[in-house]
């Protein structure tokens, strides 16, 4: 019994030595970063739900890592510009902020692209954006069963507008499936779009819920639904498209930071953690993000990656069932 003691004391001491020197060496793989300057390119424009959650995030976590943190907007393209921006950089205190849904659809969208999965590392999941289907005030139909009714008797005389890759594929997606005959109008700045849509240039939106939200506030434009598995705080009675019988018209926005491939990885726990205790000690982060129509979700790059992959599966199933092939 003594030797057995003896030899679980010993085992835990060598457990206890092993995890503090895997401690000692995960704290000498990530240094004092940021040296300097660090920089957050958004693949949307200012006043979108990520814009706003990155410049509550860039004034925090300035103070807490003790260098700028500043954001720099590089939207259009379907995202390729401020990714390429990103990858171009090749600088290792240059981040891209961007939901997944601006490259999640590309292998179905584009022929080629200039940059690889491979380039894009998850490092921490901020928020899970909510994305709503909007209407000019002055269209009558308040359903997306109207939409649909109100495009059947106006083949080829109705517009539809988007901003990121998968919300586009996605609606893009109901569209055909329902045999519908709207042009789409591609562009670079969601709020442009919006106050388009306002004025009923074009007459069917789907985009983040924060960058339509001061026209729906102001009643210029209506939110008919969110095509997340979960209805919007921000307006609690607008239906999802799943329970508006629409179920294929279902995926959840997620938001988040992402580096270069040679970030190590104990660097990347470390911004994770530096993200999610910023966002836990500052209230005002979490009732702003659900002011714009997010949803408080801050995650490690483990759960962020999953997310990714789950949200890739979602519109890999989507493109299937509408025949549309990955490009590469």
């Amino acid at each position: 019994m003594r030797r057995y003691r003896r030899l679980s004391a010993l085992t835990g001491a060598v457990a206890a030595t092993l995890a503090l020197s895997i401690a000692a060496v995960a704290a000498q793989s990530a240094p004092n970063w940021p040296t300097r300057t660090v920089r957050f390119i958004v693949t949307l424009g200012p006043g979108s739900g990520t814009d706003i959650g990155g410049r509550l995030l860039s004034d925090r976590l300035s103070k807490k890592w003790g260098q700028p943190v500043v954001i720099e907007n590089r939207p259009g393209g379907d995202g390729i510009v401020g990714i390429t921006a990103f990858t171009g950089a090749n600088d290792d205190h240059v981040l891209l902020l961007a939901p997944s849904s601006s490259f999640t659809a590309h292998p179905y969208l584009h022929k080629s692209v200039p940059y690889k999965d491979s380039d894009l590392i998850p490092v921490a999941q901020v928020s899970k954006t909510f994305v709503g289907i909007t209407v000019p005030a002055a269209m009558p139909a308040k359903t997306l069963d109207e939409v649909i009714a109100l495009a059947k008797q106006k083949p080829g005389q109705l517009n539809w507008a988007s901003v990121t890759g998968a919300n586009a594929f996605m609606l893009e997606g109901f569209l055909h499936s329902n045999h519908l005959d709207v042009k789409k109008v591609p562009y670079r700045n969601g709020v442009e779009a919006a106050n388009d849509l306002a004025e009923n240039r074009v007459q069917l939106y789907i985009s983040a819920v924060a960058i339509a939200q001061p026209q729906i506030q102001s009643g210029r434009i209506k939110l008919i639904a969110v095509i997340n598995t979960v209805r919007t705080p921000a307006a609690p009675d607008v239906p999802t498209a799943a329970e508006a019988g629409h179920p294929g018209l279902t995926n959840d926005g997620l938001v988040g930071l992402f580096c270069m491939p040679s970030f190590p990885a104990a660097l990347r726990e470390k911004i994770a953690a530096d993200v999610q205790a910023v966002m836990e000690s500052d209230p005002i982060i979490k009732d702003r993000l659900t002011a714009t129509g997010q949803l408080y979700a801050p995650g490690g790059p483990a759960e962020f990656a999953k997310s990714i992959d789950e949200q890739r599966h979602t519109i890999a199933t989507a493109a299937k069932s509408l025949g549309v092939k990955a490009n590469y």
